[in-house]
């Protein structure tokens, strides 16, 4: 099945699937980067046709990457994406940090590397004295100085229950350097608004989860960022595909089978998630932990549960190969 690839000129709203690429590391007491594993596992996520590749996300642990980690991950996906014949596949870096100068610093390090967008968290261990204004002028000081396009990262589970609400998008979005927003808190109604206020070549928005794509697509969203493609990318591009084609009752039923493996995601947390990555694709298991102090996924009923819930979509996802 053949996908275009996304043009490093950005069509308007940075569209399609993106996947916030696992990062595997060597199971002894360094924990450092499993590069073999690493390079097999991006090898894949780029051959299966995805618009894009996150990277030091949440599903790729981080809070855990030492800069130089984030640097290598990045001029890695690069150098085999043109390896491969996609030199046009989108790269973004999670950049992060708790002091506004911390993350200018990120972002100049990731258009260094390589990456096309940094992906921007709201800083959090202050969060006591982070108000809306505080939030807003942090994105826009950043975006003044970041050298690539921002995409806002807005997840309250991990930030101390901070949310950017329409409000603060909705100033925002006006900024010429902040190009959309990756919705993790589930609200589909922010879509809504962004969409009704900005054209997607303004400021768009991105589902945080697979299992509201089309419901998002219908109401504005240009695509989404989804740990789910780590195991099953060209399902997830064939909803996109056919929602894009009008084929819109096709869409919704492939979306329910979906949503199913999302759950499965969802509930397993990224331990459980890297353990049935790893199964599914024949990865070794004694590299699937995530780094310390992050447990083990070693619970002999929960591996079979998640075994269960999403291993469905195996056989779909080798015929879409």
């Amino acid at each position: 099945m053949v996908h275009s690839t996304t043009s490093r000129s950005f069509p308007p709203g940075i569209p399609g699937i993106h996947v916030p690429s696992l990062t595997w590391f060597a199971d002894d007491a360094s924990q450092e980067i499993d590069w073999p594993t690493q390079s097999k596992h991006l090898e894949f996520l780029i051959s299966s046709g995805l618009h894009g590749i996150v990277l030091a996300g949440t599903n790729g642990e981080a809070v855990t990457l030492s800069l130089k980690e984030k640097s290598d991950l990045v001029s890695t996906t690069r150098r085999l994406a043109n390896d491969l014949g996609r030199p046009d596949i989108t790269i973004t870096l999670g950049c992060g940090g708790q002091s506004t100068r911390d993350v200018i610093a990120e972002t100049r390090l990731a258009k260094e590397a390589g990456a096309d967008f940094a992906l921007v968290l709201v800083p959090s261990y202050f969060h006591f004295a982070m108000n809306e204004d505080a939030i807003v002028e942090f994105f826009q000081e950043l975006a003044d100085a970041s050298p690539m396009p921002v995409l806002i990262y807005n997840f309250p589970g991990v930030v101390a229950g901070l949310d950017i609400n329409s409000d603060m998008l909705s100033k925002l979005g006006a900024h010429p350097n902040i190009v959309g927003v990756k919705l993790t808190c589930g609200g589909i109604a922010k879509v809504v608004r962004v969409r009704a206020q900005f054209s997607p070549s303004e400021f768009c928005a991105l589902a945080g989860q697979s299992d509201w794509l089309v419901p998002a697509l219908a109401v504005g969203s240009t695509g989404t960022i989804t740990g789910v493609a780590n195991l099953y990318p060209r399902y997830c591009i064939q909803i996109y595909d056919l929602w894009m084609q009008g084929k819109t009752k096709e869409a919704e039923a492939a979306q329910l089978e979906l949503a199913k493996m999302e759950w499965g995601f969802a509930k397993g947390g990224i331990n459980g998630t890297k353990w049935v990555v790893a199964k599914l694709r024949g990865y070794s298991l004694d590299g699937c932990h995530c780094r310390r102090p992050y447990p083990k996924f070693v619970d002999a009923k929960k591996q079979a549960w998640i075994f269960e819930t999403v291993s469905p979509l195996q056989d779909n996802e080798q015929e879409l190969a």
